[in-house]
């Protein structure tokens, strides 16, 4: 991008400004995470005490024993995903007012909230694990203002979001259960250990509530992977459950993103998935941006 400034005598003069420092990071269709200023920005977060992995069960990925070695662990790799905070931020920044409200029905560790609400915006998220809100909380009170908490709605979303709230959000922000990839617990209500079919039934129920949440004007963001059926390998195709849900909840895909994801992990699996079965590894993740139709 480039503005223009005037010099002593009046002419214009020309100025660079990148992308990266308006932004965060430059708005295009991929998002990379390798990039020096994004693990910067990661270890500033993380500076502050935020540890998403805290009240859940450590290899939720189901990895063998041997597969998770010592020195992955020190890296902080032990087989449960973590959500990113400086992807938080990005997608708050970008799609969320200032001061705006934050609906997350698939709330899981404490990063959206704490972030959020560390920015100024105002979360609510829904997590049906009493242990994790219970983690969340004590998160969010070491590291923000006692008037500046976060809520989180300890129950089943199909539930809560029932409920005649006196406010509409600005963003839905969330990232549901890759199906069953990481099984989270064995709560009837826990979408992770459901058939796929009542996986998809719950999951469109939840969408189409949380919906009727979210101002017309606002965004719908989900951060999402596709998922192999563990018995045929093959892909079940999440990212069309996942458009298809919204489609029927009258909300238009408007964004669609690649998450360029660092190598980690990754580069142990590959040989050892790639030669075997020919399954190429994952290294990314999709943004969905749904905007009301």
């Amino acid at each position: 991008m480039i503005t223009q400034d005037l010099d002593l005598f009046g002419n214009p003069v020309e100025k660079n400004i990148l992308l990266r420092d308006k932004y965060g990071e430059p708005p295009f269709s991929v998002i990379n995470t390798q990039t020096g200023s994004w693990h910067a920005r990661k270890k500033l977060w993380k500076g502050l005490g935020i540890k998403s992995e805290v009240g859940r069960t450590e290899n939720l990925l189901g990895y063998s024993g041997t597969f998770i070695t010592e020195d992955m662990r020190a890296k902080g790799h032990n087989g449960t995903s973590v959500f990113d905070p400086v992807l938080c931020e990005l997608m708050y920044r970008w799609f969320c007012p200032e001061n705006g409200f934050i609906l997350d029905p698939f709330a899981g560790g404490s990063v959206r909230g704490v972030v959020a609400n560390y920015l100024g915006y105002k979360y609510t998220g829904i997590e049906l694990r009493e242990e994790q809100v219970h983690s969340n909380r004590i998160q969010a009170k070491e590291i923000l203002l006692e008037d500046n908490q976060p809520v989180w709605h300890c129950g089943d979303s199909a539930e809560v979001l029932k409920s005649d709230w006196d406010k509409k959000f600005d963003l839905l922000f969330t990232c549901p259960p890759y199906m069953n990839l990481e099984v989270y617990s064995d709560h009837p209500a826990d979408l992770s250990n459901m058939s796929d079919n009542n996986f998809t039934i719950f999951y469109e129920k939840i969408i189409k509530l949380a919906t009727t949440k979210i101002k017309n004007d606002g965004f719908c963001i989900l951060v999402i992977g596709d998922v192999r059926d563990k018995k045929t390998g093959f892909y079940k195709d999440f990212i069309s459950i996942t458009k298809n849900a919204f489609y029927k909840s009258g909300w238009a895909l408007y964004n669609d993103c690649i998450l360029l994801e660092a190598l980690g992990m990754a580069a142990v699996k590959a040989d050892r998935t790639f030669s075997s079965k020919k399954k190429l590894v994952k290294v990314h993740q999709n943004i969905l941006i749904f905007s009301k139709k």
